[in-house]
């Protein structure tokens, strides 16, 4: 079945569905000279409708011309560790539009989906999304992927970026609506912090023609579903949502499954993510209507609860930010880091400011976490203290320099005239 897409007519031979279909020669030149009269074509389109705007307009161009130069080659997708609906409905969507240049892409990410409803949202979808550990990624050949693409992130919460930097293999694509994390030198770049979900562009490039969504094809509806489920995820339920989220759900709302979506929403907390909920109420303190608490040390497959109990804990009356955090231990890599969430309703706050502030950068000046508006994280790497948790006085001991000096950077910004380490 040949796409209807407007970008994908300027080629001059049928591209199906079928991401293993062998490549055939064409006319660069043709190519060119069609994508040209044709991105005009688009260009002078509502596509956007009444949002639709010069950087838009740009950014589509910029990626259009990127995937032409870079049609029959093989792509590795780059998720957060940790991947969220966004990223994963992002990723797919960007997977489908490349396949309309006979680019063939591997969505891959470093850590675990521990969510429910990142569990849910890939298992109920069918999205392709893989994990590759560090281990596993060192022993892989590379050689055979022409460069590599940041989806929802920047490559700071991604392990798996230095492996691939290391192995030579080019940055290509950067898209993502977080605050910039530093110098970005990717062929491609669309950051746009002020955009409430990475859905909400990619939702954008589709409605520009990149992709024509054909609410006959399974997979188009399911990564439609996808997408709405990440724009509604990045927009707190579309609570803050702007104009342009808005638009996009419209569009969404078109192809979308909504019973598809509420099996995906409908999703149990597990006992263990209850469990953490439970001792982040346990152990929380108040001060300045900030609520902190950790949680001490999680597996890695329940990293997940530890967003989940911010979320929670930024419920309580007259608390506006919660953080929580705790020690997540993989036993598969045999290594220790040290996670946390920020999730606030305090307008006046800039998640992405408070944790860059509290927490700073490493050596070689990367930050250990970020953030957008209304929610943030932090990952600190443990190094040499990581693991010998055998010994469980050892374990107590180790968690409460860590515990107490988290604290501690927190509270110098939520009390700085108070002295958060007592002595006794």
């Amino acid at each position: 079945m040949q796409f209807k897409s407007p970008l994908t007519q300027i080629e001059s031979f049928p591209l199906t569905t079928d991401p293993t279909s062998d490549e055939i020669e064409i006319d660069s030149e043709a190519v060119e000279t069609s994508a040209k009269a044709q991105m005009g074509s688009i260009n002078d389109s509502n596509c956007f409708g009444q949002r639709s705007n010069s950087l838009t307009q740009q950014k589509l161009e910029e990626l259009h011309h990127t995937l032409l130069a870079h049609r029959h080659e093989r792509q590795l997708v780059v998720l957060q560790d940790f991947p969220d609906p966004d990223a994963l409905s992002s990723a797919w969507t960007y997977q489908l539009i490349a396949q309309q240049y006979d680019i063939k892409c591997d969505i891959i990410y470093a850590g675990a989906l521990s969510h429910q409803e990142n569990i849910a949202l890939v298992k109920l979808t069918g999205l392709p999304a893989q994990r590759w550990t560090l281990q596993s990624l060192k022993g892989k050949d590379l050689s055979s992927y022409q460069g590599f693409v940041l989806v929802d992130n920047q490559g700071t919460t991604s392990g798996l970026v230095p492996i691939l930097q290391q192995a030579a293999v080019p940055l290509l694509v950067v898209v993502d609506h977080h605050n910039l994390q530093g110098n970005i030198k990717s062929e491609f770049v669309d950051i746009r912090p002020s955009v409430r979900a990475t859905a909400t562009i990619f939702t954008q490039y589709l409605q520009a023609g990149l992709l024509t969504l054909d609410s006959s094809i399974s997979q188009h509806v399911k990564c439609a579903t996808a997408l709405m489920h990440g724009l509604r995820s990045d927009t707190d339920r579309l609570m803050q949502a702007q104009e342009e989220d808005f638009m996009a759900a419209a569009y969404l709302s078109r192809f979308s499954d909504t019973q598809l979506l509420n099996a995906v929403l409908q999703a149990t907390r597990s006992k263990r993510v209850m469990d953490v909920i439970e001792r982040s109420l346990k152990n929380r303190i108040v001060q300045n209507n900030f609520s902190i608490a950790g949680v001490g040390y999680l597996r890695y497959d329940d990293r997940d609860a530890i967003p989940q109990a911010a979320d929670f804990l930024v419920t309580e009356e007259n608390v506006h930010t919660a953080v929580v955090y705790g020690i997540v231990h993989d036993e598969d890599e045999e290594f220790e880091v040290v996670i946390g969430s920020l999730r606030t309703s305090k307008l006046t706050l800039d998640p992405d400011e408070f944790i860059k502030e509290a927490f700073g950068q490493d050596s070689s000046g990367r930050f250990f976490g970020g953030g957008r508006l209304s929610a943030g994280g932090f990952e600190i790497p443990m190094g040499f203290l990581s693991g010998s948790n055998e010994n469980s006085a050892y374990a107590k001991m180790k968690w409460d320099v860590f515990d107490s000096q988290i604290k501690q950077k927190l509270l110098r910004l939520v009390n700085p005239r108070d002295n958060p380490i007592q002595s006794e």
